[in-house]
Parts: structure tokens; sequence; C-alpha cells
């Protein structure tokens, strides 16, 4: 089993959005800060230690809500503990660029928690 220091928090929050324009001006308006990124498929903000990223229709991921994503030492370690708790794997570790590793899994009451490790 890993400890609690083998993760860094909740750090990162992805939100589906069905106006990207109007959900980028709303966000702006919440955090203070323009976005970081500023893309037609994604609007990152970094504000108070905390990525909010804003998905157009769901993105790639198909989202319905907000996925919250624990930042992690080992992903591989985590994954592996998650789903001998009692976790279903819904996306396993892929890189989604720049060495950025990510998964998801379904807890047994049907919610998503995501895992993310930087390199």
């Amino acid at each position: 089993m890993t400890t609690a220091s083998d993760h860094q928090g909740l750090r990162t929050v992805l939100v589906p959005v069905s106006d990207l324009g109007q959900a980028k001006a709303v966000y702006t308006a919440l955090l203070g800060v323009p976005p970081q990124v500023d893309a037609p498929y994604y609007v990152g903000f970094e504000a108070g230690g905390q990525h909010l990223g804003l998905l157009p229709a769901g993105g790639p991921q198909g989202l319905t809500a907000p996925l919250a994503y624990w930042h992690v030492a080992d992903i591989e370690a985590k994954l592996a503990e998650l789903a001998a708790a009692g976790a279903t794997v819904k996306d396993p570790v892929g890189d989604v660029g720049g060495g950025r590793l990510t998964a998801t899994v379904i807890d047994p009451d049907g919610n998503l928690v995501g895992l993310l490790q930087d390199r």
C-alpha cells in the first residue's frame, strides 16, 4: 500500500463546457487571471497552485461532469492499488503530452477519479 505522501493532492480539474467563449469569460472573472492556454480545443488556467481546464463538448474524454485529478508520484502503482481496492480502470495510463501521464478509474459508486503524474 502506498502512503499519503505518494500523492500531491487534487491540483487539476477538467470541466466540460458547451460554449467555450462564454465559459472562458466566466472562469477568467472567477479566477482573476487570463488563461495560460487558449486554444479552440482547450482553455487552461493556473491560479492558486491549481490548474483548471475547460473542454468544449467534454473533450476527447467525453466528460459530462467535472473531473478532478489527484497528482501522484507513481501512477502505475497507484492505479494498481485502486484496482485492487475495487475501482474499475476506465482509461489506463497514457501520455497526454510532454511526459504527463494520466489515468482514470471509476469508484464503486460510479464516480470518475483521475490520476496524473508529471515526469
